[in-house]
């Protein structure tokens, strides 16, 4: 039975994420990519116009999806620090469940053609803008730079887990980031009048 094209599109973008991040975007092939998934290189083709297109859409598809993930969770919420709370659990999840992505992204976004990496750091300011305005209601005598930075620290502070992947079980791991948060944005934000 033939996979159906969505799920061999996301395994192929799943097995491209894993192999950028161990040998990095020029240390993989499209043939070392059609070998991870149980496909010939050239059939990759099917999926992707080229190893460009794919690194292209993976990292596309992920700002897209925490943008969306973090509206969906500061719409539903019932006030700011709920909405904060269910922002701070989406970033750890993500970083727990997907340390290859964020190696990915942190290496080799320069090698997006520059239309599609334009959109994806549209993306990403759309992303922390989610934060901002959220922070920005907790903390109102906060400037926006402020709050930026503090939600930029925060990004720098949990997409270091797959330097750390594994050392901990995923609870304790979120806990200690949870923590390291509180204490790492606290003082940018109480001091930032």
């Amino acid at each position: 039975m033939r996979t159906p094209t969505r799920n061999r599109r996301v395994e192929i973008l799943e097995a491209a994420a894993t192999l950028f991040a161990a040998r990095g975007y020029h240390g993989v092939s499209i043939e070392d990519i059609g070998g991870a998934v149980g496909v010939s290189g050239p059939a990759l083709y099917r999926h992707f116009s080229g190893k460009e297109a794919l690194l292209a859409e993976m990292l596309t598809d992920v700002s897209t999806r925490l943008r969306e993930a973090a509206v969906a969770v500061v719409t539903a919420a019932q006030d700011p620090a709920q909405a904060l709370e269910a922002l701070l659990d989406t970033q750890i999840t993500f970083a727990l469940e997907q340390p290859a992505l964020i190696t990915v992204h942190d290496r080799e976004l320069g090698n997006v053609p520059e239309p599609q990496r334009r959109q994806i750091r549209r993306l990403q300011r759309l992303y922390v803008e989610e934060w901002v305005t959220v922070l920005a209601e907790l903390h109102p005598g906060c400037p926006p730079p402020r709050l930026r930075a503090a939600t930029h620290a925060a990004f720098g502070l949990l997409n270091s887990t797959p330097h750390s992947a594994g050392e901990l079980p995923p609870e304790a791991m979120r806990e200690v980031l949870r923590a390291r948060w509180r204490a790492r944005a606290s003082p940018l934000l109480v001091n930032g009048s």
